[in-house]
Order: C-alpha cells, then sequence, then structure tokens
C-alpha cells in the first residue's frame, strides 16, 4: 500500500468489499449442487491524501454512521484474498467417540502396567503406592465432574502423564527409605527419614511442572488450555496421595509393631 498511495497521490481509491457466497441446491436431476456467486460493493471512494503506512486516514466520508461502518468492514477483511469454499465434509460424532475410546483404554493399559510394576517392584510397600494411585485416578476424575469439565484427548494425555508423575513420587520415597534402611539398620527411623528427606525433591520437581502447566493456561487456547487444567489438578491430587496418603497406610501397617526384622519393600 505505501508504494500505491505514493505512486497515486490525490487520486481517488474505491475500498471494494467481496462477498463470496455457496448456496446448495438441487439441480434438474435431483442430485445437490452448490452454486458460488461473487458480490462486489465499493464501500468507500475517498482521495488519497497521503502516502499510507500502519495508520492513515480517509476523508470524505458523510457522516459518522458510515465512518464507522468502514471501519468495521475493513477490519473485517483482513484476510489478503476472499476466502472460498471448496469442500465441505460433515463427520459423524463416532469418530470423536472412537478416539475418546482408545485415549481411555490407554489409560487403563497404562494404569494396570505401572500397578503390576510397583506390586513386584516394592512387594507390600507397591500394594500401597497402587491404593494411593488409585485414590489419585479417583480424585482426578472427581474434580473434573465437579468443575463440568469435558474429557478430551489432551485431558486424557494430562491424566497419563499424572499417573507417571504420581508413580515417580512414590519411587523416589521408596529409594530413599531403602539409602536410609542401609545407613540406619532402623526400619521405624529409615521410613520415617525417607518420607521426609524424599519431600523436598518431589515439591520442587512437581512445583516446576506447575509452573509451566499455568503457563499454558494462561497463553493457551482450547485443547492446550485443557490439558494444563488436567495437569495441574493432577499434580496437586499426585503430591496428596503419595505423601500423605501412602505414608498414613505405611504407618498404619508398620507403626504399631515395636520391632521389625524385614521391611517388605
Amino acid at each position: 500500500m505505501l508504494d500505491t498511495t505514493k505512486k497515486y497521490l490525490h487520486h481517488r481509491m474505491a475500498v471494494v468489499f467481496i462477498e463470496n457466497k455457496v448456496e446448495t441446491v438441487l439441480n434438474k436431476d435431483g442430485k445437490i449442487v452448490k452454486n458460488r456467486s461473487t458480490t462486489k460493493d465499493i464501500i468507500n471512494a475517498a482521495t488519497i491524501q497521503g502516502t499510507f503506512s500502519s495508520r492513515f486516514q480517509i476523508t470524505g466520508i458523510d457522516s459518522a454512521r458510515e465512518a464507522r461502518n468502514l471501519a468495521l468492514l475493513l477490519r473485517a477483511g483482513s484476510l489478503s484474498a476472499p476466502i472460498e469454499i471448496i469442500e465441505e465434509r460433515t463427520i459423524g460424532p463416532s469418530l470423536g467417540a472412537d478416539n475418546i475410546a482408545k485415549g481411555v483404554m490407554s489409560v487403563i493399559a497404562g494404569f494396570v502396567l505401572v500397578l503390576l510394576f510397583m506390586v513386584v517392584r516394592y512387594r507390600v510397600f507397591g500394594m500401597v503406592a497402587n491404593i494411593a494411585l488409585t485414590l489419585n485416578l479417583i480424585m482426578i476424575v472427581a474434580v473434573l465432574s465437579l468443575l463440568q469439565a469435558t474429557l478430551t484427548l489432551p485431558g486424557i494425555a494430562g491424566i497419563v502423564l499424572t499417573v507417571g508423575m504420581a508413580v515417580d513420587a512414590n519411587v523416589l520415597i521408596f529409594e530413599r527409605i531403602k539409602e536410609e534402611l542401609g545407613a540406619q539398620g532402623n526400619i521405624q527411623k529409615a521410613i520415617s527419614s525417607g518420607y521426609d528427606k524424599a519431600v523436598l525433591t518431589i515439591a520442587d520437581a512437581n512445583i516446576t511442572t506447575l509452573i509451566a502447566s499455568l503457563v499454558l493456561f494462561s497463553f493457551g487456547t482450547g485443547p492446550i488450555k485443557g490439558f494444563a487444567i488436567t495437569l495441574s489438578i493432577g499434580i496437586i491430587t499426585s503430591m496428596f496421595t503419595a505423601i500423605i496418603v501412602s505414608r498414613a497406610i505405611i504407618n498404619k501397617i508398620y507403626g504399631g509393631k515395636k520391632k521389625l526384622e524385614e521391611l517388605s519393600i
């Protein structure tokens, strides 16, 4: 526009509003066809008073209403070329339902594999972690239900990621307990020290992820926000179940025993 207005300074320039229309009708054979038509309206023909840059003025408008309409049409026509619909296709709900079903199946499959791994690797402590993990999943779904959130594929991805993060927290705690058990030899103190020393590491890891999810929620749109919400809820519930719930169950199992010779971990 800069070169054009510089070349045609003090000449009149027409602003043309181009609208492409598509009308679906039946032809003589009874088949559905689409008639495309284009309408062109001159919405302004002002004199170029100066070269156009990022800001410019148009003179010769008769009324304030015409000026407002022109401004609205100029904003609406921000594309450099008119849009023409080449093909329209309607996708039924079965495709979306199939994607959701596959997403739910992936959550279940990953959840079951994690449960089996924890039981095999950590025995009784693994079973405790599985209880906490199950409660974590229930809490996520419950909070999403209270918020009346729609379950989407990014949301399912957030749940799967949360399951992995919750398991990581339990693994950190259990490995720390093993280290303390080798260093101290006292089972009760090893359990207490393991939880106390692993809390800061777990909190640091989850807080950084929570900050990232808040940034995604602030600057993202649509599915990205859904993923960020699910991930944020999952981070909070996973910290609660891994640090508080699992510790309460472990204390219930081993806390009443005055003397322990072996720890099933």
